[in-house]
């Protein structure tokens, strides 16, 4: 089922978050059509959607989640209340990954821990955007205010902790600092992965975050250059109130789950529905995620990026994901039917 009708339902069903014209293809699909359905651990995406349901404010979402917390068949659960919905279709899906990173820091500045991250300026405009990267960075706009947080080792670990947007700080005296996105300059992101792919420097197939760091760290002034072609600058807050044992937050506020959160565009997906990820590449996935994340590279509704955990070896997995697929989101079956012709 597609075309112009099905648009105009999505973009009801949807909240309205892109206009009838521009809203992409819809399919309604059956659970027979997933690839692996079957063999997923159905519980272990139901104990994440458990996570941020209570913050879904829609009833047909609410009565969902009430629902949820009596199920003792998970796979159930999901056949019986959801129809699975391809949204976008037309073209194959793009996944990437991320993680929390794990680096050291320091509370105060000394000569090994220069290089500072912030919190959210009070003068920080909402309704159009604020210095770029490169203007904060050579004009001193962040100077003499107070909104260090920390500061890090590496200028490149700095960059990466805005990319991924939360991260756990080593500090000298052993405690853990956990910091998350606070905000941003209102700036687009813009690829530095694709920037050394446009010089020539490498091919699309080569670009990771272990690549990119590596090419950064031996041309220091290219790459102190390189990192302010990104205009987009992230700003932090600290996270007094997260148990280490949970992931970090996601947009819903929410912490997010390794291997079972996805970062979406909240315009063509539902931020905390459920979405059946069918991922190529190197190493294919066949799971059940939640929406609870977004990225501002995460564009458009066959657009994905995987939360992969906490430290280096989740970031060796989310750095070379660069795959395709496909991306389907589960919506309630009456959302689901009023896709239809008619509905």
């Amino acid at each position: 089922m597609r075309g112009f009708g099905a648009a105009v339902c999505l973009a009801l069903a949807l909240g309205g978050g892109a206009s009838a014209q521009a809203a992409p293809s819809v399919e309604l699909l059956d659970f027979d059509d997933l690839k692996g359905w079957k063999t997923d651990n159905h519980a272990e995406a139901l104990a994440a959607f458990r996570e941020t349901c209570p913050d879904l404010p829609d009833p047909p979402w609410t009565a969902l989640c009430a629902l949820s917390e009596r199920q003792s068949n998970a796979r159930s659960f999901f056949e019986l209340f959801f129809r699975p919905v391809l949204i976008g279709g037309d073209s194959p899906a793009l996944f990437t990954g991320y993680f929390e990173p794990v680096l050291k820091a320091a509370r105060a500045p000394d000569a090994r821990f220069r290089y500072p991250i912030y919190r959210l300026p009070p003068d920080l405009p909402t309704d159009r955007p604020w210095f770029s990267r490169r203007e904060i960075a050579e004009d001193g706009h962040l100077d003499g205010q107070g909104l260090e947080i920390a500061w890090l080792e590496d200028p490149v670990d700095v960059f990466f902790l805005q990319v991924q947007g939360s991260g756990r700080l080593s500090l000298p005296d052993g405690t853990l600092l956990r910091v998350g996105y606070g905000g941003k300059n209102g700036h687009d992101y813009r690829s530095i992965g694709r920037e050394l792919v446009r010089r020539g420097v490498y091919q699309p197939h080569q670009v990771s975050a272990r690549v990119i760091r590596s090419w950064v760290r031996r041309h220091p002034e290219a790459g102190a250059e390189l990192l302010l072609h990104n205009p987009s600058f992230v700003f932090f807050r600290e996270l007094d109130r997260l148990p280490p044992g949970k992931g970090p937050l996601g947009a819903m506020n929410r912490p997010v789950t390794p291997m079972r959160s996805l970062a979406v565009d909240p315009s063509l997906v539902p931020l905390g529905a459920p979405v059946w990820i069918e991922k190529g590449g190197r190493h294919p996935l066949h799971r059940l995620m939640v929406a609870q994340d977004t990225g501002s590279a995460i564009k458009g509704p066959q657009r994905a990026d995987i939360f992969y955990g906490t430290g280096a070896g989740a970031g060796r997995l989310a750095g070379a994901v660069r795959d395709p697929g496909r991306m389907i989101v589960l919506l309630p079956v009456e959302l689901a039917l009023a896709l239809l012709p008619g509905g």
